[in-house]
């Protein structure tokens, strides 16, 4: 993946993020497109390496389109300024655990993990979880080579305990929260010298057990 290209692409695309210049500059996207495919698929291969689950993914299953849904947004600009992707069993759509990859300039570039705002019967099921487990989620946040990537758990949090923990409880502040992500964000100058096949890959294979915590959680 030439990082240096896709970059130059998107930052232009930030200052000319409308319909007219996209359509001028598709071949170059297009380009760049693929050039994103491959490497998605890279990734893929050295996850279900690990994880055979993944092995009936395809890499065009896995990456989001660069269209916005500017439909509720108050932002209107059509695309995105970066590339992405999400390797989880059933694909981007799915609702489960997974690992997402975010690349593209002005910091945009990222790797994380969990469960973003999940539903109503999974949080419960995570929660649960905390509550009858929450030294085994501590270990997996504390673990050295953990932190190197992820500090720990991201994402909006309840202000008052929820409902049916007392406000004492030892693992109160992360029952609190309402999604189950953690992210490592890489800067512009390092994510354009990176070998991204096999970064990528490391630092999900770091993640692993934390979504493995949740898997458990959702599915048990």
């Amino acid at each position: 993946m030439n990082q240096s290209a896709l970059f130059a692409f998107l930052q232009d695309l930030s200052q000319h993020n409308e319909r007219e210049w996209f359509q001028a500059h598709k071949p170059t996207y297009d380009e760049l497109r693929c050039e994103f495919e491959v490497l998605v698929g890279q990734i893929l291969n050295a996850l279900a390496a690990d994880e055979p689950a993944l092995a009936t993914l395809e890499p065009k299953k896995c990456i989001f389109r660069i269209y916005r849904d500017v439909r509720f947004s108050k932002r209107k600009e059509p695309y995105k300024t970066h590339f992405s992707a999400y390797f989880a069993v059933g694909g981007k759509q799915s609702v489960g655990p997974g690992y997402y990859f975010q690349l593209g300039p002005n910091g945009q570039t990222l790797m994380a993990g969990g469960i973003y705002q999940p539903e109503k019967e999974q949080l419960a099921r995570i929660r649960q979880e905390i509550d009858y487990n929450g030294p085994a989620l501590h270990r997996i946040l504390e673990v050295p080579g953990f932190r190197q990537f992820y500090p720990g758990l991201e994402g909006d949090k309840l202000k008052r305990p929820p409902a049916g923990y007392p406000a004492d409880h030892p693992d109160i502040e992360l029952l609190k929260h309402k999604s189950f992500v953690v992210s490592h964000a890489v800067p512009d100058a390092t994510a354009r010298q990176l070998n991204l096949a096999e970064y990528v890959p490391a630092a999900f294979r770091t993640l692993r057990p934390f979504a493995d915590f949740l898997r458990d959680a959702v599915e048990g």
